[in-house]
């Protein structure tokens, strides 16, 4: 029976965020092994929720689930986390499958793409690296976000990379099963992937960037067709993560063909002729946020509401730390007369304070700016403590669909006749059931100003009529020349852009 290890050691790094990741926040998140992973990960729209499903069907392979692993994105991994989850990824390899045989026929690793790590130049491409040395030329497929930064290196140093195409990532499972399908075919033989990667030599917004609408789903759309109608094994648009300061960081498009690195080239210089098409409109104007609040405020008094007022700038998902003031001083200074709810800040010191109060109690807070001044001071007010949680839910949406979130203690503040969520943990809010915890029923309420980003839309198009992106400071700002770019090539757009 053939054997294959299944890993997953992924995270995505934001150079301007302050909190760095640590082992504590890989086993908060994402941490499971052998046949605890079966069991966590069994019914999950994850790459490895997708790799339990493909190998159920396919009892003649045998999979062997080493440590499966994810941090919510955040600053740098440290180095020494960083080496010890590796030490364990290369043992597990290194003794090989269970039964003996002591050579593995294939390994697939689910990664991210966007991992950054102290000292270390391209953390995913070191990965690769130091796994290719323990399997030789075993067979190895590796899986990435589309807001991976990819380069050539990487894709000589596996058989076969597939790639998101969904943003928001609705298709984690899907990615993961197409991987795998076209690894095993490689180990039988019957296809003989040749993969091209090509950069763009652009660092490209995400928050117009969605392949559901706008520009970016034509360049989706354009991609697909292509890939279908030239018989590519795969063809991914890596949209890139900016807010990785590094030399390699932007996107690129990755072709594989079989057996035929013309036709992937070919392939690739289309695709980045529609992306050039399409750049300039995924650059938009945003209002601030007390624009957004007041436009927000117009649609919800006129009874079309509920509307969502969101800050990708301090997005949980994208590195930052629910920790910006911005949008909270400006939803205090709408003074709304709709139902509003301000989800959410992360400060464990004042969801003790609140536990500690108890409901109907009392407290002076201080809301945003505790990790950094850079992004504006803290809000400070009294606030009234209605509710508290264990802060744990399972997905219901299709972004991480059934897989469990633990946001620590949490608790709801009423400021001004605001409701503002405080958590233990930070995590991203991108489900419904994080309100359902919280006894907020969205289409009561006329506001709700969020710290999200487009995974956000993939559960709430249905439940808000109105989305507006506001433009606030913080570590995932919109506007890349309020960032302290120091690594990043000048030479990319939109540095370029007044040349």
């Amino acid at each position: 029976m053939p054997n294959i290890a299944i890993a997953r050691l992924g995270h995505e790094g934001n150079s301007f965020a302050s909190i760095k990741a640590t082992l504590r926040d890989f086993k908060n998140f994402e941490w499971a092994k052998g046949e605890e992973a079966v069991s966590f990960y069994r019914g999950t729209n994850t790459e490895i929720g997708g790799a339990v499903a493909f190998f159920e069907t396919r009892p003649e392979w045998q999979p062997t689930y080493l440590r499966c692993t994810f941090a919510t994105p955040s600053g740098e991994v440290t180095r020494d986390t960083y080496e010890e989850l590796l030490a364990e990824l290369l043992a597990g390899l290194a003794e090989g499958p269970p039964d003996g045989s002591g050579r593995w026929d294939a390994v697939y690793l689910g990664q991210h793409g966007a991992m950054q790590v102290e000292g270390v130049d391209h953390a995913d491409h070191d990965l690769l690296i130091r796994v290719r040395e323990v399997i030789g030329d075993t067979p190895l497929g590796a899986s990435y976000d589309l807001h991976a930064n990819i380069t050539q290196p990487q894709i000589d140093l596996c058989d076969i990379v597939v790639g998101y195409k969904c943003h928001p990532h609705t298709d984690m499972a899907e990615t993961a099963q197409k991987c795998l399908s076209l690894l095993l075919k490689r180990v039988a033989g019957t296809i003989h992937p040749v993969g091209v990667v090509r950069p763009m030599n652009a660092l490209l917004p995400s928050i117009n960037a969605r392949t559901t609408d706008g520009p970016m789903a034509e360049a989706a759309a354009f991609a697909r067709g292509l890939a279908e109608g030239a018989g590519l094994l795969d063809l991914t648009i890596y949209q890139g993560y900016a807010y990785g300061d590094r030399p390699h960081a932007g996107a690129s498009v990755v072709a594989y063909a079989d057996g035929n690195s013309a036709l992937a080239e070919r392939a690739i210089s289309a695709t980045l002729g529609e992306l050039r098409r399409i750049r300039d409109r995924l650059f938009i104007a945003m209002p601030t946020a007390p624009g957004g609040m007041a436009r927000a405020l117009g649609i919800a008094r006129q009874g079309q509401g509920p509307v969502a007022v969101i800050d990708s700038a301090d997005y949980p998902g994208a590195g930052a730390n629910a920790d910006t003031p911005g949008l909270l001083r400006a939803v205090l200074d709408a003074r709304p007369d709709v139902p509003t709810v301000m989800a959410f800040f992360w400060d464990p010191a004042t969801v003790a304070r609140a536990a500690e109060a108890g409901i109907g109690g009392e407290i002076e807070v201080a809301l945003g700016g505790r990790l950094t001044p850079d992004f504006g001071a803290p809000v400070t007010a009294r606030a009234r403590v209605t509710r508290l949680t264990d802060g744990r839910i399972v997905n219901t949406g299709p972004f991480c669909n059934g897989l469990a979130f633990d946001y620590g203690q949490t608790a709801v503040l009423e400021i001004e006749g605001i409701q503002v969520i405080v958590t233990e943990t930070c995590l991203t809010v991108t489900d419904p059931s994080f309100f359902d915890l919280h006894g907020i029923d969205l289409s009561r309420i006329g506001i709700l100003a969020i710290k999200a980003k487009n995974q956000f839309r993939a559960a709430f198009t249905s439940v808000f009529p109105t989305m507006i992106d506001v433009d606030v400071p913080g570590p995932a700002a919109y506007d890349f020349a309020s960032l302290p770019f120091r690594r990043v090539p000048r030479t990319h757009f939109p540095f370029t852009r007044d040349a």
